[in-house]
C-alpha cells in the first residue's frame, strides 16, 4: 500500500471527511435552499459543543490556576484550525488588556500562513516542537492542539513536546477516539458530522472550534478575574469607539454622573477596573492599584478591602435600557 493509499484509508474513517451521497446534487439547487441547508447544519454545532461543557471546564480551571501562577496559553494548529487559535489569541489584549506574550497562537508555517498555506507545514510534529522550543515552554504553561482531523501531525506534535516538559496539554478536534485527544491530558471532541462540502472543516469543524475557543479564553480570563460581573473591566482603550465603552462600563458599574466618571479614569491613567474602585471603594488612584494588585487584580477581593459604598452586585443604572421598568 503506498504512503496515499494509507493516508486516503485513514481519512475514510474520520466523520468530519465522510462523504454525503444526499448532497451529491446540491450545486444544482437554487441559492436560497441552499443557504438554507448549510445554515440548518450550522445550528447543530452548538449542541455538539453542549456535549463536551464538563470536559471544556477542567481545562479552563487547569489553564487558570497555571495563568495565575504566570503561565502562558498557548494554541497550536495548521490551517483552519491554526488561524483559529491565532484569532483568539490576538484577541485577548484588547478584550482583556492580557500582554501579548500570555495568550499565543501557533500556525503551522508560521504567521505568512494565516494568508497563504504553507505546504507540508502540517506534517511535521518536529516544526511543532522547534516552534514551541522558540517559546521557551516551561511546566507552567498550556498548549492547545487544534485539528479538526485530531490527526495533524503539528496539533499532535505540539501536545506531545508540551506535556513531555511538563505543560498542561489539551487536545481539540472533532472527530471521536481522535490521536490528538489520546494525547492530551485534557481530550475534548466536538463531533459535528460530515459537512456539507466534503471535508471542507472550515465549515462545522471551523465553527466548533471558534465556540470552543471563545468559551475557554473568556472562561479562563473570568476565573482570572479580568472581568467585574459580565463588564470587561480590564479591556484596553486603544480608540475612540473603546474609550466611549470604558466610561460606559464604569457608568454601569457605579452609576456614577459623567463627572466623578472623567475624574476616576483620570486618577486611573484611563484603567477602567481601577477607576471603578476609586468610585466605589472611595480612595484614591495609587491606592486603588495597590489594593488591585494585592487582590492579583481581583476587582471583588480589592472592593472587599475598602468602604461599605463598594457593592457586591452591579447596579442598573438610569442610562441603562434593559433596566426593569
Amino acid at each position: 500500500m503506498t504512503a496515499y493509499a494509507e493516508l486516503r484509508a485513514q481519512l475514510a474513517t474520520l466523520t468530519t471527511e465522510a462523504f454525503r451521497p444526499e448532497l451529491a446534487g446540491i450545486d444544482r439547487l437554487p441559492t436560497l435552499e441552499i443557504a438554507r441547508l448549510m445554515n440548518a447544519e450550522d445550528a447543530t454545532v452548538p449542541a455538539a459543543v453542549a456535549g463536551q461543557l464538563e470536559q471544556i471546564a477542567a481545562a479552563i480551571d487547569g489553564i487558570a490556576e497555571r495563568m495565575a501562577r504566570g503561565g502562558r496559553l498557548v494554541y497550536a494548529g495548521a490551517g483552519t484550525a491554526g488561524r483559529m487559535g491565532v484569532l483568539d489569541a490576538s484577541e485577548c489584549p484588547p478584550t482583556f488588556n492580557t500582554d501579548p506574550s500570555e495568550v499565543v497562537g501557533l500556525i503551522a508555517g508560521g504567521p505568512s500562513a494565516m494568508v497563504k498555506a504553507v505546504e507540508g507545514a502540517e506534517d511535521s510534529k518536529e516544526l511543532a516542537a522547534e516552534d514551541l522550543t522558540a517559546l521557551a515552554l516551561t511546566a507552567e504553561d498550556t498548549v492547545i492542539g487544534i485539528s479538526a482531523s485530531g490527526r495533524t501531525p503539528y496539533a499532535i506534535g505540539a501536545v506531545e513536546f508540551a506535556r513531555a516538559r511538563g505543560a498542561l496539554t489539551v487536545g481539540l478536534s472533532c472527530n471521536a477516539g481522535s490521536a490528538l485527544a489520546a494525547a492530551a491530558d485534557h481530550g475534548i471532541e466536538v463531533v459535528v458530522g460530515p459537512e456539507l462540502l466534503t471535508g471542507s472543516t472550515r465549515l462545522k469543524a471551523g465553527t466548533a472550534q471558534k465556540l470552543v475557543l471563545n468559551l475557554i479564553s473568556t472562561l479562563t480570563m473570568i476565573r482570572l478575574g479580568k472581568t467585574y460581573g459580565n463588564l470587561m473591566v480590564d479591556m484596553r482603550s486603544s480608540n475612540e469607539k473603546l474609550r466611549a465603552r470604558a466610561r460606559r462600563i464604569v457608568s454601569l458599574a457605579t452609576g456614577a454622573p459623567d463627572e466623578e466618571i472623567e475624574a476616576a479614569l483620570t486618577a486611573s491613567d484611563g484603567e477602567v477596573k481601577q477607576a471603578i474602585l476609586v468610585i466605589l471603594g472611595g480612595v484614591d488612584g495609587p491606592t486603588a492599584a495597590g489594593l488591585l494588585t494585592a487582590s492579583r487584580g481581583h476587582l471583588r477581593a480589592a472592593l472587599a478591602q475598602t468602604s461599605p459604598r463598594a457593592r457586591p452586585d452591579l447596579p442598573l443604572t438610569p442610562a441603562d435600557p434593559h433596566r426593569s421598568r
